[in-house]
């Protein structure tokens, strides 16, 4: 691990996720503004566990971009990265419930801000200063944002950062979910921490088999460690030749599932930084997706993201409680 000065470097979308906040009196929905946009909420899980960050992505000089700004200072979140727009409003999402009691979404982002990023706006100095670079692709749907983010991952690896990828699916923000896979694969090329879902291994790599799926990543792409999430059910890690699984924490009073894999992305990271991408064994391995699986479910108690990240104490109180 390199001595450079900001523990971890993200670049993406940050924005506002309009969370269900039951009826008004008049039987209409309610909607609480939270602070979201998943690279931003890594960070914010970081923060929480003492890691230096910075955010860079772009979002409207309107109400929403203000507070977005000020929300991020005042987690500690390195915030000199961040560009307003004066024309493209920041993006907005509606995050309700379907039928089911899955998340359903509704994005205003046609045009949102966050996609208008530029590479000439990106800071090189904040990059160049970072142990880890993480992003999504998010910030590949359109032309001008996937050239900043391409830009940016070039730098980070010329300056020796450790590349972590969360491709965090959103169909809807796709034009065609061909291009969607286009984008992850290249995205791929430049990783060696993949965070991945399990319904994204299985759009990647058209297997449902975890195990048949991470094979089919590694063949293409040297990726170091690769964490598949999956959801309440747990995590498993893959680190060479070894592969760890740990269970998920049950929690009863579930209000906002938005954040987890984020919060789980956090403390992976979180871990990397102590402890480097080297030598791990599988005893460090069950310790940190187990500290991952606790932190993600403890942000499910809470609406949003960003400001609901979990305290270390929590943490291990939930993990201390859960070996009894």
């Amino acid at each position: 691990m390199n001595s450079n000065k900001i523990d971890v470097v993200a670049l993406g979308e940050l924005l506002i996720d309009f969370t269900e906040y039951g009826k008004s009196s008049q039987g209409n929905k309610l909607f609480e503004a939270n602070p979201g946009g998943a690279p931003c909420n890594v960070l914010a899980m970081l923060q929480k566990l003492n890691k230096s960050t910075a955010f860079i992505g772009k979002i409207g000089d309107d109400q929403f971009g203000r507070m977005l700004c000020e929300t991020i200072s005042s987690l500690g979140i390195g915030a000199d990265g961040l560009v307003f727009d004066s024309k493209i409003p920041t993006t907005l999402a509606f995050v309700g419930k379907n039928a089911e009691g899955d998340r359903e979404f509704s994005f205003y982002r046609n045009p949102g801000a966050d996609m208008m990023l530029n590479k000439d706006e990106i800071k090189e100095e904040i990059i160049s200063n970072a142990k880890i670079f993480h992003f999504g692709t998010l910030s590949m749907t359109h032309e001008s944002v996937r050239e900043a983010t391409l830009s940016a991952i070039k730098i980070a690896k010329e300056n020796g950062a450790i590349i972590s990828l969360d491709p965090n699916l959103r169909e809807l923000l796709w034009d065609s979910l061909d291009d969607a896979k286009k984008q992850m694969k290249e995205a791929l090329k430049y990783c060696d921490v993949l965070k991945i879902s399990d319904n994204e291994i299985e759009f990647l790599t058209g297997v449902s088999d975890f195990d048949e799926g991470v094979n089919i990543i590694r063949k293409d792409y040297n990726i170091p460690l690769i964490c598949v999430t999956m959801g309440k059910e747990g995590s498993i890690a893959y680190y060479k030749d070894i592969k760890v699984v740990a269970d998920g924490f049950y929690q009863e009073n579930v209000v906002d599932t938005t954040g987890a894999g984020d919060t789980f992305c956090g403390c992976v990271l979180s871990y990397i930084c102590e402890k480097g991408l080297n030598d791990l064994s599988a005893d460090m391995l069950s310790e940190m997706i187990t500290f991952a699986n606790a932190a993600a479910s403890l942000v499910t108690t809470k609406a949003g993201a960003i400001k609901s990240m979990p305290e270390l104490s929590d943490i291990q109180l939930l993990i201390d409680k859960n070996r009894r």
